[in-house]
């Protein structure tokens, strides 16, 4: 069956004039195998022209052409800057976090379990994407993302987040030495750390991090879309699910936003 590319959206978002937004799932794409269907991801081993034609599918949701996406590539870093244009597959920077005011560009991340988070002020018109792993987050990718937006004209008491489908704390075990340096960056951190079953181990709550990380930057508001991209497998990708399934590869989701 040959599906749609629909996304979820963030009720939060959705409200707010000039501005689209979508948190895809697997679905509605042409890729094959583990990659099956709705794989956006350039830096996967799925064929380019799945990729293309996927990219292109998602991006009619919103009425734009796939040539209006841009992705960069991520490397889980607090880097992000603020552009005007998309960039070729072969030039796209090292960063996790993108802002623009530009008309028309969507600012898209990839992810398979990781957190999504977009922004959109649209008092300023100015709009934000940022992809928030463990790594990213604690390094400080959204607040890196909030400032590329205020170099454009954005107001943090303007700015709305929504963080995305993303592995849930009840699917996230880490190890030992997992908390150590969130603890030693924010005592509170250990909110986000409940005891697992297996001795030692803890399970990380992720999204509850990101949006605490959120919270504490004066926001207009903070939305979560609460899916856990580990349990349900017919909607999401989900790197670590396929870890455990002995799979090498896995699919990207994409979540973009773009000023209408």
């Amino acid at each position: 069956m040959n599906l749609p590319a629909t996304p979820f959206e963030s009720e939060t978002l959705a409200a707010l004039p000039g501005v689209r937004h979508g948190f895809f799932t697997r679905r509605g794409g042409v890729s094959q195998g583990v990659y099956a269907s709705l794989n956006c991801g350039l830096g996967s081993g799925d064929d380019g022209r799945a990729v293309a034609e996927n990219r292109g599918r998602a991006m009619a949701a919103f009425g734009l052409s796939g040539e209006a996406l841009a992705t960069a590539y991520q490397v889980h870093s607090a880097e992000a800057r603020a552009i005007a244009a998309p960039f070729a597959p072969d030039a796209r920077p090292k960063i996790d976090g993108m802002a623009t005011r530009a008309r028309g560009l969507a600012l898209g991340v990839l992810a398979a379990d990781c957190a999504p988070v977009l922004f959109a002020d649209p008092h300023a018109r100015v709009i934000g994407a940022a992809h928030a792993g463990w790594r990213g987050a604690l390094g400080g990718i959204v607040e890196a993302t909030v400032a590329a937006m205020e170099t454009l004209g954005a107001k943090r008491r303007s700015i709305s987040a929504a963080i995305g489908p993303s592995i849930a704390q009840s699917s996230y075990e880490v190890g030992p030495g997992f908390p150590e340096p969130f603890l030693a960056r924010d005592a509170d951190a250990r909110d986000f750390f409940a005891a697992s079953t297996r001795a030692g181990h803890f399970m990380f709550d992720l999204p509850g991090y990101v949006a605490r990380r959120l919270s504490a930057l004066g926001l207009a508001a903070v939305d979560i879309v609460d899916h856990d991209t580990y349990s349900e497998p017919s909607l999401f990708f989900s790197y670590r699910r396929n870890t455990h399934e002995g799979e090498k590869e896995y699919g990207r989701a994409l979540s973009a936003i773009v000023l209408v």
